[in-house]
């Protein structure tokens, strides 16, 4: 099977999540990422933990199907690496600090000039220009100055979400923007300079309450696992001591639940609760109620009386529930890959296709493929021993 992003060549200089989880998206799909890091350490991410069996979780999740260069691309026998990689490339995408690649002569506009068939991804935290664009910028921060931890949790408890959600959404930009500038250069023969800032991109998912403060009607939108704007829309306690998500989504719905679930067929009319509303403004007594039927059953015996009545549920699961998820087990939704310290299992990514299957490949050791590129690039032995020799590999 041949992956649709065979044959591409993806030069990366990255760190941490976001850019890392871009790269590692486009070499699922077949491309060939060369991960440029410091030959003291390399990326930092690589040393936050030894969870996923000796190498660190983050890394081995977001690092897979990858190549290490460690290069020192401030000395010069360095740069003239990376120059003569770039020239190969197709794309080119990094998340280093502010100024970073500017000091470097790797800013977009330095780069397409030299390049003009380069798609060059540029993900920062606050994007250029603007009072924000030279403060440093991690999940935490841009969770904390984007408003997420202010609508998770409650209003007396902001609450940071257990993931990194700023990384992963400009990740997940970072990918479709650079497969959207392969498709048009396709169309032009041109490439381009893409931005992303984390951000615009936690701005852009935070939408829905960004629109509703902005237009103005709702003070506050923490609510915890419920919805401001729907109703029934949370967790329940069953007997056995588990916890149950329902969400009703219309009043169709709402008219099921009251009939098969609740056994009051006279709410569903009721003017109280027929519309949603109506059951928002009356939100208590519709989860008492409902707190009072789920609490007489168990977690199990819940989900199948809701399921039953067309009722969107699900059991509130832990992460051992999650790993052993039947629905993940049967459809073999984990892939186990070479990394440093011993095989790694890491989720595979949602696309299933008829055509291709995500590869398998390692999560790099630090500058395990070096010599390798080195040689591609037309490096004899006694050239690549000075560089190790300079500390320039």
């Amino acid at each position: 099977m041949t992956a649709p992003l065979d044959g591409l060549l993806v030069v990366s200089m990255e760190q941490a999540v976001s850019a890392p989880y871009a790269t590692r998206q486009l070499a699922d799909l077949g491309a060939r990422v060369i991960k440029v890091e410091r030959p003291d350490g390399g990326d930092f991410a690589r040393h936050f933990d030894t969870h996923a069996n000796g190498t660190g979780a983050h890394f081995a999740w977001a690092n897979r199907n990858k190549e290490s260069l460690a290069l020192d691309v401030k000395a010069p026998q360095g740069r003239r690496v990376l120059e003569a990689l770039l020239a190969r490339a197709d794309v080119f995408v990094h998340n280093l600090v502010p100024g970073a690649t500017s000091r470097l002569g790797l800013d977009g506009a330095t780069l397409l000039a030299g390049h003009p068939r380069l798609v060059v991804c540029e993900i920062s935290g606050y994007g250029t220009g603007g009072p924000y664009d030279d403060r440093k910028a991690y999940d935490l921060l841009i969770q904390a100055e984007g408003g997420l931890t202010t609508i998770t949790g409650s209003l007396e408890h902001p609450i940071k979400p257990g993931i990194s959600v700023a990384d992963i959404a400009a990740g997940m930009f970072g990918f479709s923007s650079v497969l959207s500038a392969l498709l048009g250069r396709e169309r032009t023969g041109e490439g381009c300079v893409l931005e992303v800032s984390m951000l615009d991109a936690l701005a852009d998912w935070m939408g829905y309450p960004l629109i509703v403060h902005k237009h103005g009607s709702v003070p506050g939108l923490a609510s915890g696992m419920s919805h401001p704007s729907i109703a029934p829309y949370d967790v329940y306690r069953t007997a056995d001591g588990k916890l149950v998500a329902v969400s009703v989504q219309n009043d169709r719905e709402w008219a099921k639940l009251a009939t098969a679930v609740l056994e009051r067929p006279d709410l569903a009319g009721d003017p109280r609760y027929a519309t949603n509303q109506a059951r928002v403004t009356h939100r208590a007594d519709i989860d008492e109620l409902l707190a009072s039927v789920i609490g007489r059953l168990g977690g199990s015996e819940a989900v199948t009386a809701l399921h039953r009545a067309g009722i969107g549920c699900a059991l509130v699961n832990g992460l051992a529930e999650v790993v052993d998820h039947p629905q993940l087990v049967s459809r073999d939704r984990w892939l186990t890959v070479p990394a440093p310290a011993g095989p790694v299992a890491t989720p595979l990514a949602p696309p299933v296709s008829s055509a291709w299957k995500t590869p398998a490949g390692p999560v790099p050791a630090l500058g395990e493929h070096t010599d390798t590129i080195l040689r591609e690039l037309g490096y004899d032995d006694a050239s690549i021993h000075r560089l190790h020799h300079d500390g320039v590999v």
